[in-house]
């Protein structure tokens, strides 16, 4: 499957690298955007063999600047030499006015901002999706979770009487 943008306007990706889960279990995502990514070319072999990992990441903005951390990407087996540091900070690529925009909805108590999918486009450029993202409570968790258990026992139920 193939795309860029749907009659919706959501963004689908080609191969999809990593996502991270466990955002959408600690956070509630108010926003989603997706950005481009400043990287070396072994970390783009590398996430094209799909070894990356967004648990721990979030994304930092200095001096008018987006910059990604905590996110693992391993060392591409067959570069010849320097292979960067796999959880060094990395550039997010957006524009000016919409790094300001994020820089206000930030400064609001609670914001930050996380990488909820990393993939390559249909012109093979790897992007990553941000989430505006504020933190759940433990009584959240648990509602989510007793949510989605119902959810999943109703679809059961619906599926035995068809």
């Amino acid at each position: 499957m193939a795309f860029g943008y749907d009659p919706v306007g959501e963004h689908v990706a080609v191969k999809v690298v990593c996502t991270n889960k466990k955002a959408y279990h600690d956070y509630t995502i108010e926003s989603e955007i997706e950005a481009g990514l400043q990287l070396l070319g072994s970390e783009v072999k590398s996430l094209r063999a799909g070894k990356a990992n967004l648990r721990d990441g979030f994304a930092k903005i200095k001096n008018n600047e987006v910059f990604i951390q905590r996110v693992h990407i391993s060392p591409y087996s067959h570069a010849t030499y320097d292979a960067p540091d796999p959880v060094r900070e990395r550039k997010v690529l957006l524009k000016k006015r919409e790094i300001l925009k994020l820089v206000g909805k930030i400064q609001e108590r609670g914001y930050s901002l996380i990488p909820l999918k990393m993939y390559f486009n249909e012109r093979g450029k790897a992007k990553v999706i941000l989430g505006l993202a504020k933190g759940k409570k433990l009584y959240d968790k648990r509602e989510s979770l007793k949510k989605k258990d119902t959810d999943r026992e109703i679809d059961r139920a619906m599926l035995k009487y068809r």
